[in-house]
């Protein structure tokens, strides 16, 4: 992987806590009060970019990577210094990022309509970027299963002007697809969804939940398939983006709204 190493911005703490809990937090759900640290606050850590998406943490390197769309590049915050640093610019107009199983980083580009993997040189393998001779839309979001296997939303908001890649014309349906570990082969495993968005499974792999506009939908894991295809929780007026499910996550809630 390479960097440049500049720094954007030292991270400064410009938010002033008035008393302990910091009164940022709030606890909308009683069954999620033991995860709240009475002790810790809510920082900035930097501010500068025009859309931020995909944090992905590395915690063998002490730094945080996460997307500028707009502004085509990745970003690197260190908890050791505090600074910003360019991590790849030109990125693609990368949006969801993750980690696969052996480390690596696997990202989602909205420009190239693809999805990569960075190699521990620095290389970047294509994992996915057609279906059936198709070009994606413009990948999400991203989670990686313990078989190895990628697996990413298509809804194709990328290419829906020039702000976070280029217009064009969805090509394919807005699937939830799945890269085999081994054979490499890409398929879709939901096609129902509307906007499939933010994605992940439950800790122990029994449930994988998907972002839909307004919700969060859950399905049941048969194996490699996602089955019984629900809502979660109803988000409106609102909604979500990127999702991930801590190892917390038992069985006391998962099936409730």
């Amino acid at each position: 992987m390479t960097k440049s190493r500049p720094a954007i911005s030292a991270w400064e703490n410009d938010r002033t806590i008035v008393r302990f809990p910091d009164p940022a937090v709030e606890v909308v759900d009683e069954r999620f009060r033991s995860l709240v640290v009475w002790q810790e606050v809510v920082e900035r850590l930097w501010t500068g970019g025009r859309w931020l998406e995909g944090p992905v943490w590395f915690g063998d390197g002490r730094y945080l990577l996460f997307s500028d769309i707009p502004n085509n590049r990745m970003l690197c915050w260190s908890e050791v210094t505090g600074d910003v640093t360019v991590f790849r610019q030109p990125s693609n107009n990368s949006n969801g990022n993750t980690r696969d199983r052996q480390g690596r980083l696997v990202t989602c580009e909205h420009l190239t309509r693809r999805v990569t993997r960075t190699e521990y040189d620095g290389t970047i393998t294509v994992l996915m970027n057609s279906y059936k001779g198709e070009p994606l839309n413009a990948p999400n979001d991203i989670t990686v299963h313990s078989d190895g296997s990628v697996w990413f939303t298509d809804p194709g908001w990328g290419i829906e002007g020039n702000y976070e890649g280029d217009k064009a014309v969805k090509e394919l349906p807005r699937y939830v697809l799945r890269v085999d570990a081994h054979t490499g082969e890409g398929l879709p495993v939901i096609t129902e969804m509307d906007r499939p968005n933010g994605i992940c499974f439950s800790p122990d792999e029994s449930r994988l939940y998907v972002v839909d506009i307004g919700h969060i939908r859950m399905f049941d894991m048969d194996g490699t398939t996602p089955v019984n295809g629900r809502v979660f929780v109803d988000m409106g007026p609102g909604g979500s983006d990127g999702i991930r499910t801590d190892r917390d996550a038992g069985s006391q809630w998962r099936d409730s709204p």
